[in-house]
């Protein structure tokens, strides 16, 4: 086996695995599956979005299967681990005022669960996904971009059925996608809103991976993307101007790390919150014992809860393991979407700066060019410095309890990775620990008796977030993945 990749979608893990059977390391297989990600997930991520990448090379830069054949196995040595920071930054620099039109839209999850969405032109950040997946390739990828964004040019140009999950998103976005024209002539042509089962394409995303793969970055931030780009929002009443884009730099950044159950942990670092908050609940599992059950769990929610800078949004999550034993974990996000489709660039850009919970101190205060808070954390887990593990999550808020317990599920446990994934999860927050059906009984009933509210889920619900995860057997060299049935995850490997 070259490698496996789990993806939220069947199209985008099978793009990664095409790079891999190609002879493509780990890195590879991830950029193309993020960029076919852009066309099957597309309320999701896209040009307009952010995200990070956590790269854990094993014995340096990750191997290649064209011509490489030192590189089947997992070389001696400590593996390099890099956090890419590419995600969205608040606009400003070039001084033009920012708008205060941002837009409520209340968005029903379900009969009882509405949460209200600001977006609009006001809303959009500076998006970073070109600019991060070209540096990851030219810093540890082996094949040229020109081919990675093949697979995702296919899927745009042609279309692809909408998955049961994918058309949920369209139902419940349809209130922010209607509001404009340009996605609401993309999610609904004709007047029609596209449901499971029809086909979606996306014309101008093809045209524009097709620019991206002869070009690179340089005309999403500086050429005629960038111009058209900056020029529709300040027209509209937003503030992303062309220096903000021009002025991008994807961070690499040291990750976090933490010691559980004898491996190391490591993970998105500050400023995003949720790396800091997986790490501070693992540590805490180590204090309360050697097991973690419901109640040790929850106690390490509440305490992380402490500590929280809450997300919610749109994400998607892509893990990739390499016969070399390289993994790249990444994590992308476009918010719930401002709506914004930036007429012929396929561009459908980010509502960063009206998520309320990213802009505590009220909106557009993040000072101009500085990261907005985040809550993703794609991580990797080592056990006697070899990597044996990497996931991350879909969830809003959730993305950290998802994360902890499939490492609890898969460390502590001993689970396969599959079944640590689909095993039934509980969250906790704002005094309410959620939990699907699965969890012990007698215990929730304890954390009722401690006077905590315990709300029983009927079924496993895309609430609690999804994990997509591939690991390695450090033993055997086996490599396996897992994608979560919550989100409609998949498996692919070559």
């Amino acid at each position: 086996m070259r490698g496996v990749v789990a993806a939220g979608h069947p199209e985008t893990a099978a793009a990664g695995a095409e790079v891999l059977g190609a002879g493509g390391n780990a890195v590879d297989a991830a950029v193309a599956a993020v960029l076919a990600s852009f066309a099957v997930e597309s309320p999701l991520t896209g040009f307009g979005a952010g995200g990070y990448m956590m790269v854990a090379s094993q014995g340096g830069r990750p191997g290649s299967s064209r011509g490489e054949s030192d590189r089947d196995a997992p070389s001696a040595g400590a593996p390099e681990i890099t956090l890419i920071d590419f995600f969205v930054a608040a606009p400003g620099l070039d001084g033009i005022e920012r708008g205060t039109d941002l837009v409520p839209v209340p968005v029903h999850f379900d009969a009882t669960t509405v949460q209200t969405f600001y977006v609009g032109p006001a809303s959009c950040g500076v998006p970073g996904t070109a600019a991060g997946l070209e540096q990851a390739l030219r810093r540890f990828g082996t094949m040229p971009l020109a081919e990675l964004v093949g697979p995702g040019v296919r899927l745009a140009r042609r279309g692809a059925p909408l998955s049961r999950q994918q058309a949920y998103l369209l139902e419940i976005l349809e209130p922010i996608h209607g509001r404009m024209a340009g996605t609401r002539e993309l999610y609904a042509p004709g007047g029609a809103r596209l449901g499971e089962g029809d086909r979606f394409a996306f014309a101008e995303l093809a045209e524009a991976l097709e620019r991206y793969g002869a070009e690179g970055a340089e005309p999403f931030y500086r050429g005629e993307v960038a111009a058209a780009i900056t020029d529709f929002v300040v027209a509209h009443g937003g503030s992303l101007g062309p220096g903000d884009l021009a002025s991008y730099e994807p961070i690499e950044r040291r990750p976090i790390a933490a010691r559980f159950r004898g491996t190391e942990v490591l993970t998105n670092p500050p400023p995003s919150a949720g790396g800091t908050l997986v790490a501070h609940s693992l540590g805490l599992l180590e204090q309360l014992g050697p097991s973690s059950g419901p109640e040790q769990l929850v106690a390490a929610m509440r305490s992380a809860n402490r500590l929280r800078a809450e997300m919610l949004g749109s994400t998607t999550h892509i893990a990739v393991m390499d016969a070399a034993g390289s993994c790249a974990s990444v994590t992308c996000s476009n918010g719930s979407g401002s709506g914004v489709l930036v007429p012929g660039t396929g561009v459908i850009l980010n509502n960063m700066l009206g998520e309320e919970d990213l802009n505590p101190l009220g909106f557009h205060r993040i000072e101009p060019g500085r990261r907005v808070p985040s809550m993703m954390a794609p991580t990797v887990v080592l056990r006697d410095g070899e990597i044996v593990l990497g996931l991350g999550s879909a969830g809003s808020n959730r993305i950290r309890s998802a994360i902890l317990q499939t490492v609890v599920r898969t460390v502590e446990q001993g689970l396969p990775l599959a079944a640590a994934i689909e095993a039934p999860r509980l969250h906790f927050e704002a005094g309410a620990v959620q939990a699907e059906p699965g969890i012990d009984p007698a215990a929730l009933d304890r954390l009722e008796a401690q006077g905590l509210a315990v709300v029983r889920w009927p079924a496993i619900n895309l609430f609690f977030g999804g994990v997509q995860a591939v690991a390695r057997d450090p033993r055997t060299g086996a490599l396996s993945g897992g994608g979560d049935p919550r989100r409609g995850g998949a498996v692919a490997s070559a």
